[in-house]
């Protein structure tokens, strides 16, 4: 499905009914927003992980403008504000009133952007396995430390040029380093997965914004409960860079989970154990 938000189209869609019947009435669920990482990705990439949270919530995906099926799109418009604007016009288009925004990764980045520009519109937020400003240092050593000097090189040409030799190179080598297991189905989800390599390449590289970003201080304008997730074995996102995220947020408002044997989605690795610590914070909310 598609909505119009001014000049952009944005695909979404829904898995789960918003009023769940039982017996005599109808229970209104919680909406809870999903969205991947990249940029450059689509939506495909988190299901049917996240599937599963259907019968406690109405869960909404959508590909972040520019990206897998929300196309054609204006290059000006690819930025963190934009990205975050995007999120509160998807909920006043479609009726969204206090979402649960989950942000992966890249989508983290954009959860935050949303959260800290309209800190009272989320009924409650989730990062997992992101960033409130990269550290490309400790990032290469984690790759270096995963893969080698090899591992590590690869890493740098594919955040430094990212030709299509080097993407390539990079989803062969390093791609696997960013989780401790290998998840059933995962080359099919590959396949499945949209990849617009010019919006990655639009944030990620030298001039990127990525490169500036730095959601630190405003963090602290969040009032909404907010679970920080992360992956000790994570490459991309250093588990110091989640609990650098917690200390920038008001005390009492985020908690922090750091899981030992993962990486980059936590989920990935321990779906048992991260799956169910999301569960019982969506259960926890007040209404």
């Amino acid at each position: 499905m598609f909505v119009q938000l001014g000049t952009q189209r944005l695909f979404f869609d829904v898995v789960g009914e918003k009023l769940a019947i039982e017996g005599p009435r109808m229970r209104e669920k919680p909406t809870l927003i999903v969205m991947h990482g990249g940029p450059g990705f689509d939506h495909s990439g988190l299901r049917p992980d996240f599937d599963v949270f259907a019968d406690i919530a109405q869960v909404v995906y959508f590909d972040h403008r520019g990206n897998g099926r929300s196309v054609p799109s204006d290059a000006a418009t690819w930025t963190l504000a934009q990205w975050g604007d995007d999120v509160r016009a998807l909920c006043d288009v479609l009726g969204i009133v206090r979402p649960i925004v989950f942000g992966q990764s890249f989508g983290g980045m954009v959860a935050q952007s949303y959260a800290t520009r309209y800190p009272t519109h989320p009924r409650a937020v989730v990062l997992s396995s992101t960033a409130a400003r990269m550290d490309f240092d400790a990032a290469l050593n984690m790759f270096e430390a995963k893969g080698g000097p090899a591992a590590r090189a690869i890493a740098e040409r594919f955040w430094r040029t990212c030709s299509d030799d080097d993407f390539e190179t990079y989803m062969r080598v390093c791609m696997p380093l960013y989780n401790t297991t290998v998840r059933e189905g995962a080359a099919e989800a590959r396949q499945r997965a949209i990849m617009r390599r010019e919006v990655y390449r639009h944030f990620s590289l030298e001039d990127g914004e990525i490169r500036q970003m730095d959601f630190r201080e405003a963090l602290g304008k969040l009032v909404c409960p907010v679970l920080v997730l992360a992956g000790a074995e994570d490459p991309i996102t250093p588990p110091h860079l989640s609990r650098e995220i917690l200390t920038c947020i008001k005390a009492g408002v985020a908690s922090l989970q750091v899981y030992d044997g993962c990486g980059h989605g936590a989920f990935r690795d321990k779906p048992e154990a991260v799956m169910g610590d999301i569960r019982a914070f969506i259960e926890g909310l007040e209404n």
